[in-house]
């Protein structure tokens, strides 16, 4: 395994002083208006909230961004008290959003300082868990987000995913720090130096053959990776951004649920495993889509996280295909890592509930 390392780029952080709530269990009445007089005990602005209930399970989902330092402004109330508009309702999606306000000077509460939070945390997480005690919740995770989200990208030859990441993430779309760029081939090494991420060159053993020999020396290849990605690296993320080897149940194990992401050139659950374009060719279909998806032990199976679709016709070879679908590859994938690094996304039931942006 060898290692290029270069200067990383540091985007600018758009959510310094923002916490998010994930909170998912039983529907109870009274969840939505508990958190909220929670927050706004201790001096915490709502800036968005989303909810959703499964009826035919009974179960309730709700994402709350809050601004951790809207009260030290004088109020971190809904209705406007700390400079911001209030929160609106609407009937269809039951959604709230309450846009920031900036001062005469341009500038979102300059005074405060980062991070100001730390001395309420133990207070709002307390708050959190009798919250949760109180209404019997599966889930109520605060996230500080004090520090962004470590990623690795992992690639094959195929560069389109790849360059539409680090595009984005150039352009300080994604909130996160992509340490890496691990591939088990040369080729994109010169997308990764165009861009100042280290890139990692892991090429994998044969295995065409089936022997024992050659497995063993895949799983000695992947704990190096996991020695990187989990112990040099600390990633709390890993992008497949097409990359064509299966990952081993022992490289998935060393990972938590919903920590790695890939993307299928196929609208899932149509044309699992290889050539989906080519099978979608010849089967004559009229749409074409991707998958971006949680990865599992079960092959293209993981919760959805994201899909979308492009129209074709029979006058489209199995290349145009290729071509159309790499456009549409690109977008699910920046969309679905966006939705995961902005604490979008719960999995349920081998499905995801996302969150608008």
């Amino acid at each position: 395994m060898s290692v290029t390392s270069s200067k990383l780029l540091k985007p600018y952080r758009t959510t310094a002083n923002f916490a998010s709530i994930i909170i998912h269990g039983p529907d109870r009445k009274g969840i939505v208006s508990a958190y909220s007089r929670m927050l706004d005990q201790f001096g915490c602005g709502i800036v968005e909230s989303e909810q959703w209930t499964d009826r035919l399970n009974g179960m309730f989902f709700q994402r709350i961004l809050f601004d951790v330092n809207s009260g030290d402004t004088g109020g971190g109330h809904a209705d406007g008290g700390d400079g911001r508009e209030g929160g609106k309702m609407s009937s269809s999606g039951r959604t709230t959003k309450i846009d920031i306000k900036t001062n005469t000077n341009g500038t979102v509460h300059p005074s405060i300082p980062m991070f100001h939070h730390r001395g309420r945390r133990r207070e709002i997480e307390e708050g959190s868990q009798s919250l949760r005690e109180k209404f019997g919740l599966d889930r109520a995770l605060i996230n500080w987000r004090e520090k962004k989200k470590r990623v690795a990208v992992m690639v094959s030859r195929y560069d389109h995913c790849l360059w539409e990441i680090l595009l984005r993430y150039k352009a300080n779309e994604l909130d996160c720090d992509i340490k890496v760029i691990l591939s088990n081939h040369p080729d994109l090494k010169p997308v990764a130096d165009a861009f100042g991420i280290p890139f990692v060159l892991s090429p994998k053993p044969p295995t065409s053959d089936g022997t024992t020999t050659n497995l063993n020396a895949k799983l000695e290849q992947e704990k190096k990776e996991l020695d990187l990605l989990l112990g040099k690296m600390e990633v709390d993320v890993v992008v497949l951004a097409r990359y064509m080897q299966v990952l081993s149940d022992n490289f998935l194990g060393a990972f938590g649920k919903d920590q790695i992401i890939n993307i299928h050139h196929s609208f899932l659950p149509a044309f699992m495993g290889g050539r989906p374009y080519h099978r979608a060719h010849e089967r004559g279909v009229k749409l074409v889509g991707a998958t971006a998806h949680y990865v599992t032990a079960k092959l293209d199976e993981g919760p959805i996280i994201e899909q979308d679709v492009i129209q074709i016709s029979h006058r489209d070879s199995p290349n145009d295909l290729l071509r159309k679908g790499r456009i549409v590859e690109r977008n699910v994938l920046a969309k679905a890592l966006s939705a995961h690094l902005d604490d979008r996304v719960i999995t349920y039931k081998n499905k995801c509930i996302v969150f608008g942006d």
